[in-house]
């Protein structure tokens, strides 16, 4: 069973969403690190990039697949996770202390349209 942590938000695709202040905060859910396998590669966006809600943003490889991130939320990407350029394998660690980027201002509105724990925990059901 993934592991799903009451604190996020969830999308559909597998991402998840950390909300502190006037950021947001995202990357892939256990869910999602478990089905890739082992990851090998991350592609991450440009700063300063305003991404829209459901656009594919950056890239995640495994030794299975490529798999494309689809922005959970509207927003400007103010940061990204630099130690994952040398150290992709950090999401198969920990998914959720390995964020992929910072959306910094963010849509606060979108945040509604996710799923909390629970909700995601029924998806995952549904698979």
């Amino acid at each position: 069973m993934s592991k799903i942590l009451e604190t996020l938000r969830y999308s559909k695709e597998h991402e998840w969403v950390r909300i502190e202040g006037e950021k947001a905060y995202v990357g892939i859910t256990d869910h999602a690190q478990a089905e890739l396998g082992e990851i090998v590669y991350v592609e991450l966006p440009p700063l300063g990039e305003r991404y829209e809600q459901g656009d594919e943003i950056a890239t995640v490889e495994s030794v299975k697949a490529a798999s494309a991130i689809i922005n959970p939320i509207e927003g400007t990407v103010s940061l990204v996770n630099e130690e994952l350029d040398g150290s992709p394998e950090l999401i198969n660690e920990d998914c959720y202390a390995n964020h992929l980027y910072v959306l910094s201002p963010f849509a606060p509105e979108g945040v509604g349209g996710l799923l909390n724990a629970s909700e995601y925990a029924d998806f995952l059901a549904t698979l």
